[in-house]
């Protein structure tokens, strides 16, 4: 029996536009996303003679065909046609769910990466980020991490320079979206205001914290935030003590802050800490 050992990085978007309707049913996306240092871990025994099994001690996660982590073990399996002779999959979660920080597809990402270095990398970064695509949208992405444009589902996937040195606060307060429901809002919304991707990518190029803070956007959060005000009350915070900008990730709830120096993130999470438990210290990775 082999152990596979594999981190599952949290992502968090810069930008988010939704752009429309796609025939069949889901929608295009153009998203400039970003890998955080909050992680689960992802441990996968291989050749255990015994049926496939999936472990995660936190409440509400499915152990079983349902998890996408257990459902990227059996694409790459069938699709490379390798029997691995029992398989049992641990994750250690830390990455909240229901959150928008794509917590299932960074296990299903991680699962893809530690099989395919176990059978001695037959597919490539870019062809494994294809194969995660038939697990979820977000997968693509967590296969290939960093700084990157994704279109599309999230199938359309561009390197884009590597964020800037910062610390990143992220709060998940204590209430769940639903994301289908989200999206169906959104086709009704007129969206005022959409990201400036060109504006994010030469901010990025050069490096300059200030303007990727000033050029956040997720067109999901006035939508959000109209329902829950109290995430107008977590923004606040993190302006009144040194957040760069400030922005929900992905569909919510979580919502995130950038700043420059760790001694501020440290502030952000006391100040915040007694009524949003779930509030996390990270950095890009």
């Amino acid at each position: 029996m082999t152990t596979l050992f594999e981190p599952a990085y949290a992502k968090v978007n810069l930008t988010l536009d939704v752009l429309g309707k796609r025939p069949d049913g889901y929608h295009d996306l153009k998203s400039v996303m970003q890998t955080i240092s909050l992680r689960d871990d992802v441990e996968i025994d291989i050749g255990n003679g015994e049926a496939w099994s999936l472990i995660c001690e936190q409440e509400g996660i499915p152990t079983d065909e349902r998890n996408l982590a257990w459902k990227a073990a059996k694409v790459y399996c069938e699709t490379l046609e390798k029997d691995p002779g029992g398989l049992q999959i641990r994750i250690t979660k830390r990455i909240p769910s229901q959150a928008g920080l794509g917590g299932g597809s960074a296990d299903a990402a991680a699962v893809l990466r530690a099989l395919n270095r176990h059978y001695g990398n037959p597919l490539s970064i870019l062809a494994l980020a294809e194969l995660g695509a038939q697990v979820g949208s977000d997968v693509p992405f967590c296969v290939v991490g960093g700084t990157v444009m994704c279109e599309g589902r999230g199938e359309r996937l561009r390197k884009l320079p590597d964020m800037p040195d910062c610390v990143f606060v992220v709060c998940k307060p204590d209430f769940p979206i639903s994301t289908p429901e989200l999206f169906h809002k959104i086709d009704d919304k007129v969206i005022a205001h959409r990201p400036d991707h060109q504006a994010m990518e030469s901010a990025l190029l050069a490096g300059d914290l200030l303007k990727i803070g000033q050029n956040l956007c997720n067109v999901f959060d006035p939508v959000v935030t109209e329902e829950h005000l109290e995430l107008n009350y977590i923004k606040s915070i993190f302006h009144s003590y040194g957040s760069v900008g400030h922005q929900m990730s992905g569909s919510g709830s979580a919502v995130y802050c950038m700043v420059s120096e760790f001694e501020l993130a440290a502030v952000i999470c006391n100040m915040l800490r007694e009524n949003y438990p779930q509030i996390y210290i990270a950095k890009p990775v």
